[in-house]
């Protein structure tokens, strides 16, 4: 038995609570030579940002550093939340007071001297959950 479709207005409720409460986030990456990469990383949600933060010798963080863009997904196969995200790489002494231990408490990993945080911003969010939510996965700016 398939569940209605949510509306658009239900979708956005249900991310902004998956992103608020989520830890975990897949972030999909490429090389300038086209190389694909993908890594399961924790992140903190502020708003209209995801916070995330690797090691600074990681591909992830090489990747980003190269092109500035990832592709992230949050929350499992059946009730996905798909993003397109400009990112920019951003020291721990840049970010605002009281972030960092904002993201230790949130994922319980605080990064050491060589991690880098990594701030995207959403340009593009689809959410769905089963077929009957393809057609109108894209959602409005969050």
């Amino acid at each position: 038995m398939t569940v209605p479709a949510r509306g658009a207005a239900q979708r956005v409720a249900d991310t902004l609570h998956r992103l608020e409460h989520d830890v975990d986030a897949w972030v999909a990456t490429a090389s300038p030579q086209g190389e694909p990469c993908m890594v399961p990383l924790s992140f903190l949600w502020d708003g209209s940002t995801l916070l995330f933060s690797t090691l600074d010798s990681n591909p992830t963080a090489r990747n980003l550093a190269a092109n500035g863009q990832a592709r992230v997904a949050v929350g499992p196969t059946r009730d996905v939340v798909l993003m397109e995200c400009a990112v920019e790489t951003v020291p721990a002494a840049q970010l605002p007071p009281g972030v960092v231990e904002a993201f230790a408490d949130k994922t319980g990993f605080r990064p050491g001297p060589r991690y880098v945080y990594l701030r995207m911003t959403p340009l593009r969010v689809q959410a769905w959950r089963e077929v009957n939510e393809l057609a109108d996965r894209d959602l409005p700016p969050l």
